[in-house]
C-alpha cells in the first residue's frame, strides 16, 4: 500500500471529528461510477423516508428514528412536539432522581436502576453505558431475556439495594413475553422483600398499551412513550435510550447534537462526502452485494466492546431477507461478529489472517486515549501505544494475506462522538437495503420464531393436561397421537426431558425392552 493509493480512500471528516480508511477495500473509481444510479436511488428513498414514506410495509408504519434528533423534520408539527415534549420529560425526570427531589418509598434517594427488556430496548443502553457511564450516577443492571437463573443472577446482586433501586420496564406492547417475565419475577422479589413496586417503576411502552394501562392502574412512579415508527433497534435516541442513560450521568443533549451533525452529513448526494454511503459501499463491494463476507468488527477500545453485539441487531436484523421488494428470493444479509483488539489477536485473529477469506474487517480507532497521566511502560512508550501498534500490526498482516479491512477513526470518545457513530450506522444500514433491494425496517424472521414459540408452549400445555388426566404412564408415541403431535414426536420428547430434569414429570423407559420413552404426571 503506497502513499498514493491511502490518499486516494482515506476519507477526512473533520467537522464530525471521523476519518474513514478504505484503501484496503479494492473500492477503484470505475466500480464507484458503476454503481452511481443505485447510488442517487438510495439518497433519493432515505429522503423519502426521512419525509414520512411508509418503509414498514407489513405494518403500514413510517420509520421516523431521524426526527428524534431533529423534529423539526417530523411530518407534522403534532408529532414534532411529542419528541421535544419526550426529551424535555426525559431531562426533568432524570434531574429529579439525580439530584434526590424523587425519592424511593423509604425516603432514600435511589442508588441504582434495574432496566427490564428485549432486544433494541436493552442492546443500545448495554452499549451506551459500556461506552461512557462514569461512577458517581445511577449504577445500571439489565434482565433482557427469560432465563429465570439469569433473571436470579441480577436480582441476587442487587437485593441489597433493591428498596432504592429505580426499575424501568420497557415494552412497546406490554405484552413482550421476555419483558413480561423480567417484570413478573422482579415484581415478586420485591414483594417478597416488602417493597413497593409500583413506587419504583418507570414504564416506557406504546399510547394505550397494556403496559400503559397497568402503569396507571396502579401508580407507577412515571410513564414515557414510545412509537410504533421507531423500531427497537433504532430506539437508543428514544426514551428508550435517553433516559437509561441520562440516569447514569450522560450528556443525551450531546449525543443527539452528535447524531443530528452525522444525519446532516450522511445526506449528501456526493458519497465522497457521506461517511454513510462510504460505509455501505464498503459493505457492498465485500460481500459483492450479496452479503457474501462477515463483518468483523474490532474496536481498539475496551468501551466499545459492545458494539459488535449492538450491530448484530441494528444489521443483521434489518439486512437479513429471504427476499426482496420486489418479491423475489434472495437471501440476503451480514453475518456481524466481533470483540476488541487486542484481545482477540489472541483468539480469532489467526484464523482471520490464514484461515477462509469469508470476511472484511471493520477496525475502529480512537485517537485520544483517555488518560491524563498515562505511564510509561518502557522508556517513552505508553500502553496506549502498544494498542495502536496492535491495530496497524494487525491490519498489515491481514493485508499482508490479500484480507479485506476498513478503518473507522474517531478523535476522541464521547457524548458527541458516540451519538454521532451510532447515527453513522443507523443511516449505513439504510442505504445499504436501498444498494440491494431489501426492506430494513421490517423482521418477518422474528415475528415467525415468536409465533413458533407460541405453538411449542401451547404444546406444554395439551402434554401436562394429558400426563395428569391420564393417571398412568403413557409412552412417548401414544402421548404425542394423545396432544395431535404425531408428526412431531421429537417435539414432544424434548419437552419431556425438560419437564423431567426441572422435577415436573417423572420420564423413564417403557418395560419390554423396546426403549421408548415413557412419561407420567408426579
Amino acid at each position: 500500500m503506497d502513499w498514493h493509493s491511502f490518499s486516494k480512500h482515506y476519507y477526512s471528516f473533520p467537522d464530525l471529528q471521523l476519518a474513514m480508511d478504505l484503501s484496503c477495500m479494492g473500492m477503484d473509481e470505475a466500480w464507484m461510477k458503476s454503481l452511481a444510479p443505485a447510488i442517487e436511488k438510495a439518497v433519493l428513498e432515505m429522503q423519502a423516508l426521512e419525509g414520512g414514506a411508509i418503509a414498514n410495509v407489513d405494518e403500514q408504519r413510517m420509520v421516523g428514528h431521524y426526527w428524534l434528533r431533529a423534529p423539526e423534520l417530523a411530518p407534522d408539527e403534532q408529532l414534532a412536539q411529542a419528541i421535544r415534549d419526550d426529551l424535555t420529560h426525559v431531562l426533568a425526570f432524570s434531574e429529579k432522581i439525580l439530584t434526590g427531589n424523587c425519592l424511593s418509598p423509604g425516603g432514600k434517594p435511589f442508588k441504582r436502576l434495574l432496566l427490564v427488556g428485549i432486544g433494541g430496548s436493552v442492546l443500545g443502553p448495554q452499549f451506551v453505558s459500556a461506552a461512557l457511564a462514569e461512577t458517581g450516577c445511577l449504577p445500571i443492571s439489565f434482565l433482557d431475556n427469560t432465563d429465570p437463573d439469569g433473571i436470579k443472577r441480577v436480582l441476587d446482586g442487587i437485593s441489597q439495594d433493591l428498596g432504592q433501586t429505580l426499575v424501568m420496564v420497557i415494552s412497546k406492547s406490554g405484552g413482550t413475553p421476555e419483558t413480561r417475565n423480567g417484570m413478573l419475577e422482579v415484581r415478586a422479589r420485591f414483594a417478597a422483600a416488602g417493597h413497593d413496586f409500583p413506587a419504583q417503576a418507570v414504564a416506557v411502552t406504546g399510547i394505550g398499551s397494556a403496559l400503559e394501562t397497568l402503569a396507571k392502574q396502579e401508580g407507577w412512579l412515571d410513564i414515557l412513550h414510545m412509537y410504533d415508527w421507531i423500531g427497537g433497534r433504532t430506539s437508543e435516541f428514544s426514551a428508550v435510550g435517553l433516559l437509561p442513560a441520562a440516569l447514569q450521568g450522560i450528556d443525551i443533549r450531546a449525543m443527539l447534537a452528535g447524531a443530528r451533525e452525522m444525519d446532516a452529513a450522511t445526506r449528501r448526494s456526493d458519497p465522497g462526502q457521506n461517511p454513510a454511503m462510504l460505509l455501505a459501499l464498503a459493505w457492498y463491494k465485500a460481500g459483492n452485494g450479496r452479503g457474501e463476507r462477515n463483518m468483523v468488527v474490532l474496536p481498539y477500545k475496551d468501551r466499545l466492546q459492545l458494539f459488535s453485539r449492538y450491530l448484530q441487531q441494528l444489521v443483521m436484523e434489518s439486512l437479513g431477507k429471504d427476499v426482496d421488494r420486489k418479491g423475489n428470493t434472495v437471501h440476503q444479509g451480514i453475518t456481524v461478529y466481533g470483540n476488541k483488539g487486542s484481545t482477540d489477536q489472541h483468539a480469532y485473529v489467526q484464523q482471520l489472517r490464514d484461515g477462509p477469506a469469508d470476511f472484511f474487517v471493520t477496525f475502529i480507532e480512537v485517537l485520544d486515549d483517555g488518560v491524563d497521566h498515562p505511564l510509561e511502560v518502557r522508556p517513552g512508550v505508553y500502553s496506549g501505544d502498544y494498542l495502536y501498534g496492535f491495530l496497524r500490526g494487525t491490519r498489515r498482516a491481514l493485508l499482508d494475506t490479500g484480507r479485506a479491512s476498513l478503518v473507522l477513526t474517531m478523535d476522541a470518545l464521547n457524548a458527541k462522538s458516540l451519538g454521532g457513530v451510532v447515527a453513522l450506522y443507523e443511516r449505513a444500514v439504510g442505504l445499504y437495503a436501498s444498494l440491494i433491494d431489501v426492506n430494513a425496517y421490517h423482521q418477518p424472521g422474528v415475528e415467525a420464531g415468536k409465533k413458533a414459540a407460541e405453538e411449542i408452549l401451547s404444546l406444554q400445555s395439551r402434554v401436562i393436561r394429558a400426563l395428569s388426566e391420564a393417571g398412568e404412564p403413557i409412552v412417548l408415541t401414544e402421548l404425542a397421537s394423545l396432544v395431535g403431535a404425531q408428526d412431531t414426536v421429537e417435539e414432544v420428547y424434548c419437552l419431556l426431558r425438560r419437564l423431567a430434569a426441572n422435577g415436573r414429570i417423572s420420564l423413564g423407559e417403557a418395560s419390554g425392552g423396546d426403549g421408548e420413552p415413557v412419561a407420567s404426571a408426579l
